[in-house]
């Protein structure tokens, strides 16, 4: 009788145990703040959704995705800046990799080359590539805060304009808007065009007010915010690709556990899988809606001249790092 009683404790005992270290071993609740600078409507806002949700269910609702869209935690620029500093209050934002090359992300630089991905499918094959992979580590690299989970694409960008457009011809002389993003300078110059800084927040009043004639987005962003309203001319040159990354902060990223990281990770993955899916459709369904909002829509029939015309850039920007430049442009034939 004393010999059950004493297995009886030592049972209850063990399992007391048992429960102490796998309650000191669960993975705690956490919130990660995600900011974007698109409407939530638009496949910037879609493609982030399915990462939080995705990332809520296979955490079983432990990490929570805080996403906020439209611009409310401020524009791409501001956030990007918050994100690569420590002790940032946002941790996870979208963004164009475009913004990092002025950070000194010299690969970076090669995505942004006009013309460089023929196509769609030129672009994921290099997105689901060993290569694209490694260079989601390059802002670590270069000392930035943050680090790449995932790719994604928002379209081809084209030019669009308050002045009617039908050839590369008609751009001379007309103002452009620009960041400190070197190809849309260089694209700017390309076609004899003036420069004109303006932050996206305040793209929609600058065409109003006449302090910019044209700018580039994906139709997609296009539509979303209205510009059709005030810039009811595209060219379809498809001169970039937009393309997107979505970045966690290092400090983020190095408080989650293994199996958070995994399951950030996976939902990337996930994530970037339905950009894919729905990319070309969401594009071929603004395009009608564009048309039917009376939006005057050229297409380019040949792209030679704005390839000409860009050819200074395009051989100046990849130089000092050809083989992976040719390695990107070599996807578009696997």
């Amino acid at each position: 009788m004393l010999k059950k009683s004493l297995i009886a404790v030592m049972a209850i005992a063990f399992s007391l145990l048992l429960f102490s270290c796998n309650k000191k071993t669960e993975e705690k609740e956490i919130t990660l703040v995600m900011a974007e600078v698109n409407p939530p409507e638009t496949l910037a806002g879609r493609t982030d959704y399915a990462f939080k949700e995705k990332v809520e269910e296979l955490s079983g609702g432990k990490i929570k995705i805080d996403l906020q869209c439209s611009g409310i935690l401020g524009d791409n620029s501001t956030v990007r800046k918050l994100i690569t500093q420590p002790n940032s209050s946002i941790q996870i934002s979208r963004q164009s990799t475009a913004g990092f090359v002025a950070l000194g992300c010299e690969a970076y630089a090669l995505l942004s080359i006009p013309f460089t991905f023929s196509n769609r499918e030129h672009f994921w094959n290099f997105a689901k590539s060993e290569t694209a992979k490694k260079m989601l580590n390059e802002p670590k690299e270069k000392g930035l805060n943050v680090i790449g989970l995932f790719y994604g694409e928002e379209g081809f960008r084209h030019l669009f304009s308050t002045k009617k457009v039908s050839s590369i011809k008609d751009f001379e002389g007309l103002i452009m808007r620009t960041t400190n993003d070197k190809t849309l300078q260089a694209i700017a110059d390309s076609l004899k065009m003036t420069q004109q800084r303006v932050d996206f927040s305040e793209l929609y009043g600058a065409f109003q007010t006449g302090k910019v004639d044209v700018a580039d987005q994906p139709l997609s962003n296009y539509m979303a915010n209205h510009f059709n309203e005030v810039a009811p001319n595209i060219i379809l040159d498809g001169h970039q690709l937009g393309i997107m990354e979505t970045f966690i902060t290092t400090e983020a990223w190095d408080s989650l556990s293994e199996k958070q990281q995994q399951i950030l990770r996976e939902a990337g993955a996930y994530a970037s899988e339905f950009c894919h899916k729905i990319s070309q459709e969401e594009e071929d369904k603004v395009l009608k809606q564009i048309e039917a909002a009376g939006v005057s829509v050229v297409k380019v029939e040949d792209i030679t001249p704005w390839q000409e015309a860009c050819a200074g850039f395009i051989k100046e920007t990849s130089a000092g790092n050809m083989e992976l430049y040719q390695e990107i442009l070599n996807y578009a034939k696997k």
